[in-house]
């Protein structure tokens, strides 16, 4: 056998651009920099001289005694110490911010999981009533609801007249200590149209073969549930969750104008106390130390809700948990 011919390529040398054509790419590259910066600038000022600018002027004066009227005098970590240490109504607003975030969050999603399911069903007239329960989401921080709210629970409101109607006594349901936080948990919960409207996108890109397949297989809808809509729903549950509790924990309207933190501190949630320091007290420096103090408790919470989301989050993409 003969061997096979060699064959000779030649390399044709690439052409370098000039010089004048590099200069023009660069500086089309800068004109396309510029017009991407100036179309944001709104929104770029606004979080620097809004977001970042405060914020570094609170870590600042959390390191100082301010009172809003002299200059800062700076005290190092005194603030701190005296929070963590010396402080029963910082540790009571944690422990009532706790306890509304830990409960009014779970009662929430699963509202709003379950009405999201009811009108994913497709049936005339689920788009009008999707609309009406979103809309305590939007009007629901207002002072107008909070008012009418405090209205509604208060010893004349309309809960007295129906739990009277029914022969039993009416109470001061803000005004009592045991029920006082109920009742703002209660409001918080009734806003679920937020959650509801994400959770009824995520449970409509869920395929419909893996609903009728199962369905061959023999499943019920509560096996399916569980099989089926729980896992794939993860994704979304746990971006309701993240966004749920950051929200819940500085939660202040509420508090604020229905009970004032009270009866007997019994419904004094972290932003409501950490607000009566910075402008009731006029101790600016004392509350920028609870905020950062916040914005740790915060951090953490999501950092955890972030390293345990891998045992229970289903992404599609990477094949499971």
């Amino acid at each position: 056998m003969s061997k096979p011919e060699e064959v000779i390529r030649t390399t044709i040398p690439t052409p370098q651009p000039s010089e004048q054509t590099k200069k023009q790419e660069k500086r089309k590259a800068l004109k396309d920099n510029l017009t991407g910066y100036a179309i944001i600038s709104p929104w770029l000022i606004g979080f620097i001289v809004l977001i970042i600018g405060p914020m570094i002027v609170s870590f600042y004066l959390s390191f100082t005694n301010y009172d809003l009227l002299s200059s800062p005098s700076w005290i190092g970590i005194e603030n701190y110490i005296q929070v963590l240490t010396n402080d029963p109504r910082f540790i009571n607003s944690l422990k009532v911010t706790f306890i509304f975030v830990f409960v009014s969050t779970p009662l929430k999603l699963i509202f709003a999981l379950f009405l999201a399911m009811l009108f994913n069903t497709g049936r005339k007239g689920t788009s009008f009533f999707t609309t009406i329960y979103y809309i305590p989401s939007i009007i629901g921080g207002s002072v107008a609801i909070a008012v009418v709210w405090k209205q509604m629970f208060g010893r004349t409101g309309a809960v007295n007249e129906f739990v009277t109607s029914l022969g039993f006594s009416g109470m001061n349901w803000i005004g009592n200590p045991d029920t006082a936080l109920s009742v703002l948990i209660l409001l918080v919960v009734w806003q679920f149209g937020s959650p509801m409207i994400i959770f009824l996108a995520g449970l409509r890109q869920i395929p419909a073969d893996l609903y009728e397949a199962a369905s061959v297989d023999g499943a019920n809808a509560v096996t399916k549930f569980f099989k089926i809509t729980l896992p794939m729903l993860t994704p979304v549950i746990f971006f309701n969750l993240i966004m749920q509790t950051i929200g819940g924990f500085m939660t202040f309207t509420q508090s604020y104008l229905i009970t004032k933190g009270g009866p007997m501190d019994s419904t004094l949630f972290y932003a409501v106390y950490l607000y009566e320091v910075a402008f009731e007290y006029l101790r600016m420096g004392y509350a920028s130390a609870m905020a950062w103090i916040l914005l740790v408790v915060i951090g953490v919470i999501t950092l955890i809700l972030f390293k345990t989301s891998k045992y229970w989050v289903y992404y599609e993409s990477e094949g499971g948990r």
